[in-house]
């Protein structure tokens, strides 16, 4: 008989921000908990089985129901469900927690050959953090959970191995995962002051399943009460048309080992463009495709706020939209004073079915607060022309740091993204949203229709101008006669930015 050690439910695991380590007992036993640590990725995993062991345990019928439960209780009923529970959450034994015992024939694939930011084979390291190392019980538990919904395409999986008899053939490269897809999807999430809290204001209930009307099964089963016995069984079908396969997707069949995991392609789930979807990701259904809010860590996912709250003015289904979003804004805004919109995920390369972080693919994250008294439409109408307008300077800050090296003759008029001018004139570009990030918070705060609130907005106008102006100088040296001439001969104008509102 196999030995039942490290239980995730009793064992320090999870990352919690000022507290280290935690086990899911400690998660649901101390209200102080603020929020969740990590990477982006682990942070978005660690929530869905957090969700996922809510939604067993007290999914609500509806809104009064849901409001009647309260963060607390909600908080009570996870720590009983996880009581009755507990043998399923052993990391290793008999049934090792989310893993296929029955997939240990396909070969072992090292753990760094499955971290994104791991550099195996032939690829260049570049930092220490791309250095693979060893893994403690608690950061592979970490791992195994990302790999169920984040887990990249790629020759990793042994697909030689099929557990389900007559199940179609597994090509020789595994497929995305359903919360990475092609490009690395964006997910969204409401927080509020804990972790108690946000789990309750992201739980759903069976009402809003059946308006969503995506999951056949509905809330579904745990995959830990019933775990899927193959590819195709009928437990894997029945997970994968349910809320509780988007939670928790099982694309890849594990099985933890000393040296690494026996490794192959797990539930084959549907993707956006055929209609079903997590929860937190953003899809736009309004044209001839439905389009997907990738992850792009040229955009940061603040900038994407109107789009997310695009809802506010919109009729039926234009626009993007994130159940998460749709469903839980009304609710915060009743039950609580403030909360936050926090975005995240992993940007990817795919090439041939091969999926790898490269080039500028990278982990992004942005949260931002807001006020449940001033969220409406005319504070988002406020917001997106600000952002619009912000939009409108960096455009005219990249033309201009373009026509500074044409003037210098330093463009050669080729492909603008592979001149020296058109890489100067991103790099200013990016530059600028950087600077404009630190007080988009502030900006998100001045958006109400005071006149307070509209002198604030000047301040900040006359301070993201200086922020074009910080960024051409910076990219525009002024050194040489020549170099000064170009330079103030191309220097942005922002007067009538900054006249809109004077």
């Amino acid at each position: 008989m196999m030995e039942c050690r490290f239980n995730l439910i009793d064992e320090p695991w999870i990352p919690v921000a000022d507290y280290g380590r935690v086990s899911l007992r400690q998660i649901f036993s101390n209200p102080e908990y603020r929020s969740l640590g990590g990477n982006p990725v682990q942070k978005i995993a660690l929530l869905k089985l957090l969700l996922a062991i809510a939604q067993a345990a007290a999914t609500p019928k509806d809104e009064a129901e849901w409001k009647a439960l309260g963060a607390q209780e909600l908080a009570g009923r996870c720590l009983s469900y996880l009581d009755k529970w507990h043998d399923r959450f052993y990391l290793y034994g008999e049934k090792p927690f989310l893993q296929m015992p029955a997939i240990k024939s396909a070969r072992i694939q090292s753990y760094g050959a499955v971290l994104p930011e791991v550099s195996t084979g032939n690829t260049t390291v570049l930092s220490q953090q791309q250095v693979q190392k060893h893994l403690d019980d608690g950061e592979r538990a970490l791992l195994l959970l990302t790999l169920m919904g984040f887990a990249l395409a790629g020759k990793q999986t042994d697909n030689d191995v099929v557990l389900t008899t007559g199940y179609m053939a597994k090509s020789k490269s595994g497929k995305a995962g359903p919360s990475v897809e092609y490009k690395g999807l964006l997910h969204t999430f409401l927080l509020g002051r804990t972790v108690s809290e946000s789990l309750w204001l992201n739980l759903l209930n069976e009402r809003q399943l059946e308006q969503m009307n995506i999951y056949q099964e509905g809330v579904g089963c745990a995959p830990w009460e019933l775990m899927p016995e193959g590819e195709g069984c009928d437990k894997a079908r029945r997970l994968r048309n349910s809320l509780m396969g988007r939670l928790l997707p099982m694309c890849r069949f594990c099985l933890l080992v000393d040296d690494g995991l026996h490794y192959s392609e797990g539930v084959a789930h549907l993707g956006y463009k055929e209609g079903v979807v997590d929860p937190s990701m953003a899809i736009n259904y309004s044209g001839k495709d439905p389009k997907a809010l990738w992850v792009d860590p040229e955009k940061r996912p603040w900038r994407e706020l109107t789009s997310l709250l695009g809802f506010f003015d919109q009729l039926g289904s234009q626009g993007f939209q994130c159940w998460q979003v749709l469903n839980g804004l009304d609710r915060a805004c009743d039950v609580v004073d403030s909360f936050s919109i926090w975005s995240g995920g992993l940007s990817v390369s795919s090439t041939m079915g091969e999926q790898k972080v490269s080039g500028n693919d990278d982990y992004v994250e942005s949260s931002v607060s807001l006020e449940s008294t001033v969220l409406g439409q005319s504070w988002l109408s406020q917001l997106k022309q600000e952002m619009d307008e912000l939009d409108t300077l960096s455009n005219i800050l990249w033309g201009k740091v373009r026509s500074y090296f044409s003037t210098l003759k330093a463009d050669n008029g080729k492909d603008v993204n592979k001149t020296h001018a058109g890489r100067m004139a991103r790099g200013a570009k990016g530059l600028f949203w950087q600077l404009c990030e630190r007080d988009f918070q502030d900006l998100v705060d001045q958006c109400d229709q005071t006149e307070q609130a509209a002198n604030d907005r000047h301040k900040l106008r006359r301070r993201f101008a200086g922020y074009v102006h910080q960024a051409y100088d910076q990219y525009c040296p002024r050194e040489t006669a020549r170099q000064l001439d170009a330079w103030a001969k191309c220097r942005p104008n922002n007067s009538k930015y900054l006249k809109q509102e004077a």
